[in-house]
């Protein structure tokens, strides 16, 4: 309930001496940074002439996604008698590019494997990723689909 804030700092460390004077004359190179937590370097795609090291806005809403939804699973599982005791997910996303350079996610698939600690509790554990994809903060703000496709283990 409310409304809630959030902040953070953008910086590019990309200036090889020249700034943007040219489009191979600059590094993609930049830091996110959020006061008070570790700064993440990032850069564009590699196919976008960024540094494959650090991580890309992409991968950034890929994983997101996934976080949103676990952290919204685990919620659900904790007040519905659910014992997960291992969550996993490798997310997928595909992005298309458009001729004129710019482009737009189709859709990201979340694949988490959930280990629960109760057999009985297995359906209702499969059944709460439709209640987490619902919940979710960040699936609800994208105009793309986010599929999940879960396996739930004992």
């Amino acid at each position: 309930m409310g409304t809630h804030h959030y902040e953070a700092d953008v910086v590019w460390t990309g200036n090889t001496g020249s700034g943007t004077s040219g489009y191979k004359s600059y590094e993609r190179a930049h830091e996110v940074r959020v006061e008070g937590k570790e700064t993440i370097l990032g850069s564009s795609d590699p196919a976008f002439r960024g540094d494959r090291g650090r991580y890309n806005p992409e991968e950034l809403l890929v994983a997101s996604l996934s976080q949103c939804h676990m952290l919204w699973y685990l919620h659900l599982a904790s007040t519905n008698g659910v014992v997960v005791t291992e969550y996993r997910d490798h997310a997928t996303g595909v992005m298309a590019e458009h001729s004129d350079g710019s482009g737009r996610f189709t859709q990201v698939v979340l694949n988490p494997v959930v280990t629960v600690a109760d057999p009985a509790t297995k359906e209702t554990a499969q059944a709460l990723h439709e209640k987490a994809h619902s919940m979710c903060f960040i699936a609800a703000s994208v105009n793309f689909p986010v599929r999940h496709e879960p396996i739930v283990r004992i």
